[in-house]
């Protein structure tokens, strides 16, 4: 008996997880969708290269967990916008090192508030205030996952 209230317990964790994957996948998208900003891979580098500074295209490729081609490609499309810029690696005359440009913090910032509002836009316009309080709690415990 005690291994199937375990399994049980198991199989309601992995719904759960897969449920909260999916819902919160459709958020995102649907967000960035309706705030028109950048593609996840392009956001999550300006994002990378804003927190870490200067990365070469090889770092941001391992550190994003992408191909070192894709990242070539995302590292392309964003400096043709000018929200990146190439520099000389110190440490490695063969290399060059990306960093994020003015118009690239600008950019970042945009984008994050316009997901922002989008959110807020959201909130007020489909949950009550007990919704509104649950989804404050629900904020609390997803960070207690972090």
């Amino acid at each position: 008996m005690a291994a199937d209230a375990e399994s049980e317990k198991d199989t309601t964790a992995l719904t759960l997880a897969e449920d909260l994957r999916v819902t919160l996948g459709k958020f995102i998208r649907g967000v960035k969708t309706k705030a028109n900003t950048p593609t996840t891979s392009q956001s999550e580098t300006l994002s990378l290269l804003d927190r870490s500074g200067p990365l070469s295209v090889a770092e941001l490729a391992e550190r994003r967990n992408v191909r070192h081609q894709s990242m070539r490609l995302v590292a392309g499309q964003l400096e043709s916008a000018g929200l990146i810029s190439k520099m000389p690696n110190p440490a490695d005359g063969r290399s060059q090192l990306l960093s994020i440009t003015e118009n690239g913090r600008a950019e970042l910032l945009r984008s994050r508030r316009a997901r922002t509002s989008e959110i807020a836009a959201l909130i007020e316009e489909r949950l009550s205030q007990e919704d509104r309080r649950t989804l404050e709690a629900a904020v609390r415990l997803l960070d207690r996952l972090l």
